[in-house]
């Protein structure tokens, strides 16, 4: 029987090539808390592959810091340039390969998911949901770039969904106690 710890430490990263956003947050049971938030600039560095070299060295130092327990990370949205749709692939897989080397569970999530989550609104603003988040969160402090907030919208997002860290909900020993469980589900 999987038992589910009473704490869990999340981190959400919004990827990107030319600035990475990320958020960490401890959750004690319906209540969120921030620990830091902040970016990662690559907006100076030409070369693609030393960009994907500092998101992977970034991430695994964030772990090595906050040791979250599950990772979560925006997913790439399908934009009119493939190109750069391909960039922020490669940026969110190094991000995953970091946390997978450390043996960090992961999940994803869609842009509008994460704003609906957390504004109500699939289709909310960046700064909107940087304004909730503050709400939520009870900080004042305004970050340089949106994208540390859009890092912990990933995180906050992940906590909502009540998803555990092993990534799976309840399990059943058979038809019958899943019967007895989701009586209402079946036809």
């Amino acid at each position: 029987m999987l038992v589910e710890k009473k704490e869990r430490v999340i981190m959400g990263i919004d990827p990107g090539t030319s600035i990475m956003g990320y958020g960490v947050i401890l959750e004690r049971g319906s209540k969120i808390e921030l620990i830091t938030m902040g970016i990662v600039r690559m907006d100076h560095l030409d070369d693609h592959f030393l960009k994907l070299q500092r998101i992977f060295e970034k991430t695994v130092k964030l772990i090595d810091e906050y040791k979250p327990d599950i990772l979560a990370l925006e997913a790439p949205f399908y934009g009119k340039n493939i190109q750069v749709m391909l960039k922020l692939g490669r940026a969110q897989g190094i991000a995953m390969a970091a946390a997978l080397s450390k043996n960090i569970p992961i999940n994803e999530y869609a842009p509008r998911k994460i704003k609906q989550s957390i504004t109500g609104n699939g289709s909310a603003g960046k700064e909107q949901v940087a304004a909730m988040l503050q709400r939520l969160l009870n900080f004042k402090e305004t970050p340089e770039f949106l994208d540390a907030t859009d890092g912990l919208a990933v995180a906050v997002c992940h906590s909502f969904q009540k998803i555990g860290t092993a990534g799976k909900g309840k399990t059943y020993s058979g038809w019958e106690s899943f019967v007895k469980d989701n009586g209402k589900r079946l036809k």
